[in-house]
């Protein structure tokens, strides 16, 4: 059996230096804690300091950046060269695309005057101001468009119908406009030889207020026999061409002949910035033949034959005729008119393009003595020389911003029996061709009063 344990005691002393070194931890550990906890845990008192000075600018004045929208640049097609085949007649061709609910057009490249060579590329747009236009048949579709009128004499001859049918273009032209939709761009151009008279300074936007304010401006524009054509309006000029000043062509084409004349309205009109235009006019033999001013020989030829005896006789038996074929015209005239007036109808009127000259042609009045010559004659421009610089002018315009092409259509007014060969009307074909366009010929009043289809066109 184990001997009983033997309880130890714990001495005093050691119990109270125990108690003591606890209570001495305790108190230093709480010191060291609040010393830290004010240190770091407390934030002291936040110090501001003052902010710099600013200087006060004036703001920069505000700029305004207009941004235009690009347009889509298309693949240009290759240029291609074709022979005529036979009698293909290829600008007639028309393609008659089917209704949809977004309006676009297709602008394709240009025939040359021969036929031949096709010009530039294919251009596309949508627009919501697209319109389709018919002018005396001749169909396009079109957002920004021009109606040339001819306003010269030529087009109100007794044997076209005379003022009466005039009134039938103005109505065809004013009816188009009041049928066009709204936000198509146009305008109206009066045209006598190279003097020009705008309806407005730009092309404006169709609606019913303008519609009236075209029909105002058109109606007096031959409405009687004493007021013709533009001739003493003070606001029809001769305006300036304004595209490659430096070409040839463009120097010759102000000189007023003929096929001169027929470029430099075409120019004109295509400065316009357009993509339809229409010709209504009394004449019209295509680009024809273009003339420049007689050359320094052509001159010296012309000098030596007017100093001749035999030119200078013949010249003085003419003038002296001169007034006698003004009264021979002024006879003719009087008995002409007395005898419309007694069946209602209005005066006589003659092409004075020539003045006398043309007068005594119309009538049919002879000369006793002929003119024996005007001048020293001029120089014929080459053919391609002309093409040549229409394919210039249509790119500088429209190829270059890559934009359509207008088609350049004409209703040629004929009267019912005025001489228009085949060599004529194969020079009017060129030109439409050439602008991808179409022509339509129409003699005397009864068939331009049938040929009207402006005003059934619906848009």
């Amino acid at each position: 059996m184990l001997p009983p344990t033997k309880k130890r005691k714990i001495n005093p002393l050691l119990l109270k230096v125990i108690f003591i070194s606890v209570a001495i931890h305790l108190l230093a550990a709480l010191i060291l804690g609040s010393i830290t906890i004010y240190k770091f845990v407390v934030p002291s008192e936040a110090q501001f300091e003052e902010p710099p000075v600013v200087e006060q600018e004036e703001p920069p004045p505000p700029v305004k950046v207009q941004i235009k929208p690009q347009q889509p640049k298309q693949q240009q097609a290759q240029r291609l060269t074709m022979r005529p085949v036979a009698n293909i007649a290829v600008a007639n061709v028309d393609v008659n695309l089917p209704n949809m609910e977004q309006n676009f057009t297709v602008s394709t490249g240009l025939g040359g005057m021969g036929g031949g060579s096709l010009l530039g590329g294919t251009r596309g747009n949508i627009g919501m101001g697209l319109s389709d236009v018919s002018v005396f048949g001749l169909k396009s579709r079109a957002e920004r468009i021009l109606f040339v009128i001819d306003a010269n004499r030529q087009m109100i001859t007794d044997k076209k119908g005379g003022l009466n049918s005039y009134k039938i273009i103005k109505d065809e032209i004013t009816d188009m406009v009041g049928n066009l939709s709204a936000g198509t761009l146009f305008n109206v151009m009066l045209q006598d030889r190279t003097k020009m008279m705008l309806f407005k300074p730009q092309l404006v936007s169709a609606g019913s207020e303008v519609h009236q304010q075209l029909i105002q401006w058109i109606n007096p524009i031959n409405a009687s026999a004493t007021n013709v054509g533009l001739e003493g309006n003070r606001l029809a000029k001769k305006p300036q061409l304004k595209t490659l000043p430096d070409e040839e062509v463009h120097k010759i084409l102000p000189h007023g002949w003929r096929g001169n004349e027929t470029c430099f309205i075409t120019q004109v009109a295509l400065e316009q910035n357009v993509d339809a235009i229409f010709f209504i006019t009394g004449y019209h033999r295509g680009f024809e033949t273009v003339l420049a001013p007689a050359n320094e020989r052509m001159i010296a030829e012309w000098q030596r034959k007017i100093a001749k005896r035999d030119y200078i006789e013949q010249l003085a038996k003419h003038k002296a005729e001169i007034a006698q074929m003004q009264a021979r015209v002024k006879a003719e005239m009087t008995r002409i008119d007395a005898e419309r007036k007694k069946k209602g109808q209005p005066p006589r009127i003659l092409d004075q393009r020539h003045g006398v000259y043309s007068n005594a042609n119309e009538l049919g009045l002879k000369w006793k003595t002929n003119h024996p010559g005007h001048g020293p004659g001029h120089q014929q421009v080459k053919d391609r020389d002309v093409s040549k610089y229409f394919r210039k002018l249509i790119d500088k315009l429209y190829e270059d911003h890559d934009k359509p092409v207008p088609s350049v259509n004409v209703v040629l007014f004929l009267a019912g029996d005025e001489a228009f060969g085949d060599a004529a009307k194969k020079q009017l074909d060129q030109y439409v061709r050439f602008f991808r366009g179409k022509n339509r010929v129409i003699r005397g009043e009864d068939e331009i009063s049938s040929a009207r289809s402006s005003k059934s066109t619906n848009n």
